[in-house]
């Protein structure tokens, strides 16, 4: 049974749920959501054609994370226990995926974690994250892990090294899969008229929000009144505590671009055509690498160390002038950026659904042999 919740696992699921499917003589693939993100959730579904058996739709306006996690496993038990299932597949970092693992413990289902062993060694950081997958990888049977990086985590929490399995990101399967369809885009999404070289920012976090987010937005406004050749398109989350502070400061900004959240073509299609990226989200870092774009990630840590060494991300937190500085050197040293541009992406090859459902295969004993682990090229 494939759980998840939003759309970023949605997305990430949606390769994997794909390559399942093409076992159905030996895999019965059956699709759980709790619907964190409803809109957003549904926009992927149907982008790749996912219809879920369970739809529980445990989001409630104004509920906290407490109230997340208990209609999580509340809402799995009924599923779980009427299917039986012979694994449980969660994703990544969120309330559904540790709700999910948890209550799958409970039944005695071994679980398999993809996008396993992401650490930042802070609890609060990103916050509830951080915990969500470490709490995760306690209970998981598989650990899917992207990296080698990922897979050395692992190992210091003492994880059975014979459980663990490198396969790179399934983000980059389904990315891979999505900017090569062709796309019809509304005309009202900006794509760099006259030539001007677009910033595509998204940020949301909870550790961002308040002064953090002030920051941000302070440093985009800085930018665009220094370059006449810039413009801003920020698909502004639907949380008050971002759109109040985004739109307070930006919303009378020339060639800032405050739209509604897009859906995962539309994101795909804005990241091929924009200059470069600043970005709170951990999935944009994994993405913009395949696409050739550099990203400034407006964070004070990332889980995602192997992009900072292949020299595709730039942690430049949310400080006002550093991130203007770090803005500066992209649209102005050539070199540099191309030096980010041209980077090897350590995060995937587009066949880690593949690798993953192998390792199911030799979990149960179906294939005999085991998946050999991804890893990046070297150079281009």
């Amino acid at each position: 049974m494939a759980i998840f919740g939003t759309r970023p696992e949605a997305i990430k699921m949606a390769p994997l749920i794909k390559e399942l499917r093409r076992h159905e003589d030996v895999i019965e693939t059956i699709v759980a959501v709790t619907a964190q993100h409803r809109e957003m959730l549904d926009q992927v579904l149907d982008l790749f054609n996912i219809v879920p058996k369970y739809d529980l739709g445990i989001m409630r306006e104004g509920q906290s994370l407490s109230d997340v996690i208990t209609r999580s496993i509340l809402g799995l038990e009924g599923p779980l226990t009427r299917e039986g299932p012979d694994m449980t597949l969660v994703h990544g970092d969120t309330a559904t995926t540790f709700g999910g693992a948890l209550v799958s413990f409970y039944h005695r289902i071994p679980v398999g974690h993809v996008e396993a062993g992401l650490r930042t060694r802070d609890k609060y950081n990103p916050f509830p994250e951080e915990m969500n997958r470490r709490l995760t990888g306690v209970v998981a049977d598989l650990h899917f892990a992207p990296t080698m990086n990922h897979k050395a985590n692992l190992l210091a929490e003492n994880v059975d090294e014979g459980s663990i399995f490198v396969t790179g990101n399934t983000v980059i399967d389904a990315l891979l899969d999505v900017a090569k369809r062709e796309v019809d885009i509304n005309p009202h999404v900006p794509a760099g008229a006259g030539g001007r070289r677009v910033l595509l920012v998204t940020a949301h976090r909870r550790e961002n929000l308040g002064r953090p987010m002030e920051e941000i937005c302070l440093a985009l406004r800085d930018i665009l009144r220094s370059y006449r050749d810039v413009e801003v398109v920020f698909p502004v989350h639907k949380n008050p505590a971002v759109r109040d502070t985004v739109f307070r400061i930006l919303g009378r900004e020339e060639r800032a671009n405050l739209i509604e959240p897009v859906d995962y073509r539309t994101m795909v299609y804005l990241m091929k055509h924009c200059y470069f990226i600043l970005t709170d989200s951990g999935g944009l870092q994994e993405e913009a690498p395949s696409l050739g774009k550099p990203v400034l990630v407006l964070r004070e840590v990332t889980e995602r160390p192997e992009g900072v060494e292949a020299g595709t991300l730039r942690v430049v937190g949310t400080q006002r002038e550093r991130v203007v500085e770090e803005a500066r050197r992209l649209l102005d040293d050539t070199a540099s950026y191309a030096r980010m541009a041209n980077a090897v992406n350590p995060y995937g090859d587009g066949k880690a659904s593949t690798r993953i459902v192998q390792a199911i295969l030799y979990y149960f004993g179906i294939s005999k042999t085991r998946p050999k682990p991804w890893e990046p090229e070297r150079s281009k």
